[in-house]
């Protein structure tokens, strides 16, 4: 039997996608099966493997686990990327809750209207920019240090890069006016496993096309449109 985690989730990003990012950090290897048909989503149901009737779920360490807060905050403390004491997980918390606002605003992109999809990436990219990139920068230039908390790599870290891409894919050049994280972001990408993470091959997913929307619509009886913020 595997002792690797099994991933339970979609054949593209959404919440899981972070899951994903955390174990690469990590330099843990995972399985995943993806969900395709009503059918294995209702098994899982049936199953009660779906504590609160929702995926992400993973499988590891002989638990099945729910809620992509709870899976990552159990993989950060596992494999000591959650900080040395209290103070630092809090802060951690804090970078990583500040990184999810914004990433919010890009994962729910692909399901909207296309009336809305202009003006949630004209949102997209003022969130950044306007409320939470100056955040990031501030701190890296404060305490001048290589990584956000205790100069330690850390999910919060990783969560950032990932928040960083994910905005360049809808505006290449977000980051021209801040230095720090242009630096921020060459270091980190240059971790040995973060590097692997984005190479052409590995498990991280591409941006989320009409395929995976509509699977996703399928599986979960998705019968209407997003309503942008």
């Amino acid at each position: 039997m595997s002792t690797k985690p099994k991933l339970y989730y979609f054949d593209g990003r959404g919440k899981m996608e972070s899951i994903r990012w955390l174990l690469a950090a990590a330099g843990v290897e995972f399985e995943e099966e993806f969900l395709e048909t009503r059918d294995q989503y209702e098994k899982l149901l049936q199953g009660g493997s779906l504590l609160f009737e929702q995926v992400p779920m993973v499988e590891m360490d002989g638990m099945k686990m729910v809620q992509t807060r709870a899976i990552l905050s159990y993989i950060a403390a596992k494999y000591n990327l959650y900080g040395k004491d209290l103070k630092e997980r809090a802060l951690i918390d804090m970078y990583v809750g500040g990184t999810d606002d914004l990433m919010g605003f890009i994962m729910m992109f692909p399901f909207l209207s296309a009336e809305d999809k202009e003006k949630q990436h004209a949102l997209i990219v003022q969130k950044a920019t306007g409320r939470y990139f100056p955040v990031y920068e501030k701190v890296l230039k404060d305490h001048g240090q290589d990584f956000l908390v205790g100069n330690s790599f850390s999910w919060a870290d990783v969560h950032l890069l990932e928040a960083i891409l994910m905005v360049e894919e809808k505006k290449s050049d977000v980051l021209s006016g801040f230095p720090q994280l242009q630096a921020f972001k060459a270091r980190i990408s240059s971790i040995p496993a973060i590097k692997k993470f984005l190479e052409p091959g590995s498990q991280r997913k591409p941006v989320p096309d009409d395929k995976y929307v509509e699977t996703v619509r399928r599986v979960l009886r998705m019968y209407y449109d997003v309503k942008a913020n």
